[in-house]
């Protein structure tokens, strides 16, 4: 292994308990252990995202192996290469979907699923891509499969998958529709060249018939779960694809007549990020650096920051977070 000179113990934020933001606290320990194939980043910046809260409550399906460090994304150098690890060299400004362990001075992460931090960004705007690029791609791209002039619909338009979707949507000739709770949201979601639906004054599935003449929309990107099932199919044409990656309403559907998805040829899918293969993940990685990074070396699709916290204060973002006033990605400050 290669290395620079590096301490011996690191801060990291320890979930003390299963339970609110207050039992993120500030702890100590040993630097992380390299395996074959994985790189040692200084973390410059993390991105929070809603799969840390829910590790935090004690709800997400922790795995075997998985770190039980939140933190499913960083930005920082590359201060260490593991046997194997290719592709990278000491000193390299990246960003990283890690597996977990974010939230920390240091974090271990395959070099499969590293990237360069692209051309002019800072550490904080790249802190904000991997989770949400890496998610946006694999399921609204790779499940959905628009093409050119297909109408997508989004839920939760503002939230950082929200408006990476929304983005990634006009770059790649969509038209894209997206719910959101009040005005000023709706109003972001338009200023991204979004079409929106304040969910509190009119029933989206309606607005999504008004608005595409009885067509409905070839794809649906959900978060919402049950509560919305029979009427996101409703919204889908003949032929669409709903994909279901959150449960923010609920994971199940009490009642539904399955006649109306023979009847529209609809697919139902959806996936867990965390949960893919180191394979399917590299994948992933190769497909954004073939076409998004271009789009964010010419400024295009950059991620909108709500709010910056330093590390210490991760308690503080995740209650920014369970507020649901953020638009944009909220980032914790490391260095």
């Amino acid at each position: 292994m290669s290395s620079q000179t590096l301490p011996h113990s690191m801060t990291y934020i320890e979930i003390a308990q299963p339970g609110g933001p207050e039992v993120l606290k500030p702890a100590q320990a040993a630097l992380p252990n390299l395996e074959a194939g994985e790189l040692l980043i200084k973390v410059h910046a993390a991105g929070i995202n809603r799969p840390d809260l829910l590790q935090r409550a004690g709800q997400y399906p922790m795995q075997p192996g998985m770190n039980p460090i939140p933190g499913l994304e960083v930005a920082g150098e590359v201060v260490a290469l593991g046997p194997n690890a290719q592709g990278f060299k000491l000193g390299d400004k990246v960003c990283a979907l890690t597996n977990g362990g974010g939230y920390a001075q240091y974090c271990a992460v395959p070099a499969s699923q590293t990237l360069m931090v692209p051309a002019d960004m800072d550490m904080l705007s790249a802190a904000a891509i991997p989770e949400t690029f890496f998610t946006v791609w694999a399921n609204l791209f790779n499940l959905g499969q628009p093409v050119k002039g297909d109408s997508v619909l989004i839920h939760g338009g503002t939230s950082g998958i929200g408006t990476t979707a929304l983005m990634l949507s006009q770059a790649f000739n969509m038209k894209a529709y997206a719910t959101a709770g009040s005005a000023a949201k709706c109003e972001r979601i338009r200023e991204l060249g979004g079409i929106p639906i304040n969910y509190h004054e009119e029933d989206f599935a309606e607005a999504i018939e008004r608005h595409t003449q009885g067509q409905g929309v070839q794809v649906i990107l959900d978060i919402m779960g049950g509560p919305y099932f029979e009427r996101n199919v409703a919204a889908l044409a003949r032929g669409g694809r709903l994909v279901i990656i959150g449960f923010l309403g609920s994971a199940k559907v009490k009642e539904f007549n399955l006649l109306s998805i023979l009847a529209k040829r609809a697919l139902v899918t959806g996936s867990m990020l965390r949960s893919r293969t180191l394979e399917e993940k590299a994948e992933i990685a190769q497909a954004l650096h073939s076409h998004v990074w271009p789009l964010l070396a010419q400024g295009r699709c950059l991620p909108i920051i709500d709010q910056v916290f330093d590390l210490a204060d991760a308690a503080q973002a995740h209650r920014r977070m369970e507020e649901g006033g953020h638009v944009g990605k909220i980032v914790l400050k490391v260095v």
